[in-house]
């Protein structure tokens, strides 16, 4: 982040003006991970010029969450975390760093479960070669990180269940790590069940060690990270409006109490 960059998000706090979209990532030793977050904030500033738009990481990544922060003084911010479900990161770590900073925050939902992440995993599939209208021998695995807590799994259970419906086939959620089945005993059980055309759907961001992980034991095709695919971009958007509206409409029937 450069000086004049930090200037601008403190003045415009400052002045109460429009809150801040901090759009806070996970952090990646991948070298491109960084460059396709970095691109997916381009998209959303060229949608909407005027809203400030600044990027946190939770680990790994500069900026972190915690010095864009600070950059931004006592200004008005909306987290958005650049996650795909509920879990450690949105409910501890988010929360904690928020409350740990001078910012007036709200935090948003994460990403999924949510049509406009669909949109995002239909789109790589057909770029990776799924058919127009698939036939009873093909099915999904949709691969994404994984996580201990009961929540992420039902919004990535969620999410599968959305894609089926849209798609038309049986989806499957499997996970790179912490959950259960993997991708590969994903696959194994549909093909056992007569599945001849079985695609890896990449539930990730960015790329990375997981996303490649989960796309080797594709046995048909694998589809790419969701990236800077404009759904991601209109659903940063909506999960940064949704919380505006929904902390407004709090804040309404509070005043109107007797």
């Amino acid at each position: 982040m450069t000086a004049t960059t930090v200037t601008s998000s403190r003045t415009t706090a400052a002045t109460g003006g429009t809150p801040a979209l901090v759009v806070v990532a996970h952090g990646s030793r991948d070298p491109r991970a960084l460059g396709t977050v970095r691109a997916l904030l381009d998209r959303v500033r060229a949608l909407r010029p005027a809203l400030p738009v600044r990027l946190g990481h939770v680990e790994l990544n500069e900026p972190l969450l915690p010095d864009t922060l600070t950059a931004l003084g006592d200004g008005a911010a909306v987290l958005v975390p650049l996650l795909l479900s509920r879990g450690h990161h949105v409910k501890r770590d988010i929360p904690a760093m928020a409350a740990a900073s001078p910012a007036r925050t709200r935090q948003a939902a994460p990403l999924g479960p949510h049509p406009l992440l669909v949109d995002a995993l239909h789109a790589r599939l057909l770029e990776a070669g799924w058919p127009t209208h698939p036939g009873p021998d093909h099915a999904v695995v949709l691969a994404s990180a994984g996580s201990r807590d009961p929540e992420s799994r039902a919004d990535t259970a969620r999410t599968a269940a959305l894609l089926a419906a849209r798609l038309g086939v049986p989806v499957v959620p499997a996970y790179a790590s912490a959950a259960a089945p993997t991708v590969p005993e994903a696959v194994r059980t549909l093909t056992a069940r007569g599945y001849r055309r079985v695609a890896v759907a990449s539930c990730f961001t960015a790329p990375g060690r997981f996303a490649t992980q989960c796309a080797a034991p594709a046995p048909w095709i694998a589809s790419k990270p969701l990236g800077t695919h404009p759904a991601m971009a209109h659903l940063l958007l909506h999960r940064y409006d949704e919380t505006l509206m929904t902390n407004g409409a709090v804040k309404r029937r509070a005043l109107a109490t007797p």
